[in-house]
């Protein structure tokens, strides 16, 4: 399966869009909202250089981070972010690998990652997300997620500054619709996408206490 994420141009030009998606910065606020201020640890899946996870704690400094990413680029950028915060544990790891064990969380958290991942290897990732949550604690995936329609796809593609010649090549979307089923399937409650804006949907679901 093609993923450009090792290479240092793909990962560098992405982080030199990111601050520019339209809209993000509203899924990240609704994603702020539902994660507790009181939680204690934290982990981050696909961190890249560490944006969702300088975001949760500002509001929950006391919070222990663990930050997961695999790509060079972005493990050095989150490096540099976090060198002075000794709160944060940074763990270099391809979610195409089973997640090693790092204990349990009050909150795992994602920001358009997951998605690089193989449809088997998403719903076994959701999976092992429910096993290392504690009861009560929150899953929120800030997603791009697959259009209904080729054209919708190409409207989406438009309205961020992208082609079909310059789309990520990485990218395996899946609907809305079968990731929620699934996070019901495993156990999760009070599932939803609680906010969405064309290929951009946050999903959230909770492990019962």
């Amino acid at each position: 399966m093609i993923n450009q994420w090792i290479n240092i141009e793909h990962a560098l030009d992405y982080l030199r869009r990111a601050d520019n998606i339209p809209h993000r910065t509203e899924g990240e606020a609704v994603l702020l909202d539902h994660v507790p201020q009181t939680v204690k640890r934290i982990l981050d899946l696909g961190t890249g250089n560490g944006r969702l996870l300088a975001l949760l704690k500002v509001d929950r400094p006391q919070a222990q981070g663990v930050a997961l990413d695999f790509s060079p680029t972005m493990l050095a950028e989150v490096g540099a972010r976090f060198a002075a915060d000794a709160t944060v544990t940074i763990v270099d790891h391809n979610l195409d690998l089973p997640l090693p064990d790092l204990g349990t969380f009050d909150a795992v958290v994602s920001s358009f990652a997951i998605h690089h991942c193989t449809h088997p290897r998403k719903q076994a990732l959701y999976a092992e997300i429910f096993a290392c949550l504690q009861p009560g604690g929150i899953f929120c995936n800030l997603e791009h997620v697959a259009s209904p329609t080729p054209k919708l796809h190409a409207h989406f593609l438009e309205s961020i500054g992208y082609t079909p010649e310059t789309e990520d090549p990485s990218n395996k979307l899946l609907d809305v619709e079968t990731q929620l089923h699934w996070l019901r399937q495993m156990g999760f409650i009070e599932v939803d996408c609680y906010w969405k804006w064309l290929e951009m949907a946050l999903l959230i679901g909770l492990k019962p206490l």
